[in-house]
């Protein structure tokens, strides 16, 4: 690779890093309109707090377990110790090509916004504290392990081994449909078991702030493109293409979400528009760079019908996933994953045909695995982690905070001060003590009529 070719390349990855930068933010305002008012900054706070605790964790010891050599060359796992620290990815490299530190970052993005997923699912009634506990034993114990089997590949002269489904397997997973989404969604479900339902499960409140739902969709579909585009790691022609097929099947996604709505209810509503560009978006993320433009379509539609069905399913089975973190990215994540094993075309970035293209079942069969692989670890160790946590430390508020709100109980602030002061209004608070000392000063003063 030229000098050239690696800036370019550099630049790119940067953009790209910059853009799944604002997920979080996104991710949070996403979340945050969905809930109750009282509830709003709690959502936020699950969020930026995830992110931070997993960031700290990818860098201490976070990349070398997934981007490390291979334990024993199993491809189960990277080596935590060397890169620990991450010290290493300061050395500037001997050959033109992407900076092991940028690589780093933008896996640490991929990293934190996993765990943050997961806090939809747990809105209205999870501690906080248990919350940031959780983060990082389930970034350590689950993400980095499975991100490691997915996005760890072999090194070219064989010095390094990567993860099993990515090398061994040979499952197509171009931007983390397994690592990111169906980790995230099946992890969401073991632990919306363990916590129980809301008090107001079977009459949820209702999303205080739409927009802002809209808003932070807006923003992960930004986002998405540096995510999807960025996992190229190169500025060029396969990036490209997955642009071009992220963005049609979110276009897909969302008309389909909204039909079946209209089908079902007569109303095509701006939450159905923001889950289903979301719910189209997980799908394509697996697929981005195995399918067509027109497959690229087929999975978005197939992504926004089959996820609005599927966030139904929590009230007929009795599990309290909040704000359809399992409707969405497990079946999304599963749904695209799998359908790569039908629509992949080797015309694409990846260069394999799936059962639709002529390449049989070979290509399914893989991608079946890597998918049942990952539900069944994610599923049982996040299952042992929340019951750990559950018998130390609890993980439910009380019923009177859950009723009260999470914002003021466990923050003590509110999302939104209009007149009266709030507890957390210092700023009304200090204009009601100058006012105060203004009204004194006033009183004591002569009254000019008298003099």
């Amino acid at each position: 690779m030229n000098e050239a070719v690696a800036a370019a390349d550099t630049a790119w990855i940067l953009a790209a890093f910059t853009a799944v930068s604002l997920m979080v933010p996104g991710l949070a305002l996403f979340y945050g309109g969905m809930v109750s008012v009282r509830n709003t900054l709690n959502m936020a706070m699950m969020t930026f707090g995830a992110f931070a605790v997993v960031g700290i964790l990818w860098i201490v010891f976070g990349y070398s377990t997934v981007l490390g050599n291979s334990l024993g060359g199993l491809g189960i796992v990277g080596n935590p110790a060397e890169y620990f620290g991450s010290s290493a990815l300061l050395d500037v490299p001997t050959e033109p090509g992407l900076p092991p530190a940028l690589i780093a970052a933008f896996q640490l993005l991929f990293a934190g916004i996993t765990v943050a997923l997961i806090s939809g699912s747990v809105a209205d009634r999870m501690k906080f504290g248990a919350w940031m506990a959780f983060a990082g034993l389930w970034a350590t114990l689950v993400y980095f392990p499975v991100a490691h089997w997915v996005f760890a590949f072999d090194s070219e002269d064989g010095s390094t081994i990567g993860g099993w489904i990515a090398n061994r397997l040979g499952a197509v997973d171009f931007a983390g449909g397994t690592a990111v989404h169906v980790n995230a969604g099946v992890a969401a479900l073991a632990l919306v078991l363990v916590l129980g339902r809301r008090t107001s499960f079977t009459n949820p409140p209702r999303p205080h702030s739409l927009p802002l739902t809209m808003l932070g969709s807006g923003i992960l579909f930004f986002g998405w493109f540096g995510f999807n585009g960025g996992s190229a790691l190169a500025a060029g022609n396969n990036a490209s293409v997955v642009v071009l097929n992220t963005v049609a099947a979110a276009c897909a996604g969302t008309v389909s979400w909204l039909a079946v709505e209209w089908i079902r209810e007569r109303h095509a509503t701006s939450l159905g528009a923001s889950s289903g560009i979301i719910a189209a978006l997980v799908a394509i993320t697996p697929a981005c760079g195995a399918v067509s433009p027109l497959g690229a379509l087929l999975v978005g539609a197939l992504a926004g019908a089959v996820c609005c069905l599927a966030v139904s399913l929590k009230y007929r089975l009795g599990f309290d996933d909040a704000l359809d973190v399992v409707g969405v990215h497990l079946v999304g994540g599963v749904l695209g994953t799998v359908l790569v094993g039908f629509l992949a075309t080797e015309s694409a970035p990846n260069a394999v045909n799936g059962l639709f293209y002529g390449g049989g079942l070979d290509l399914l069969w893989r991608q079946i695995v890597a998918v049942g692989a990952v539900l069944i670890y994610s599923f049982a160790v996040t299952w042992i982690i929340v019951m750990v946590l559950k018998k130390t430390m609890g993980i439910r508020v009380e019923r009177d905070v859950e009723l009260e709100g999470l914002d003021i109980a466990l923050h003590g602030e509110t999302a939104y001060v209009l007149d009266a002061p709030g507890p957390t209004s210092r700023v009304v608070k200090a204009a009601d003590a100058i006012a105060g000392a203004e009204n004194i000063a006033t009183n004591a003063a002569p009254n000019s009529a008298t003099i």
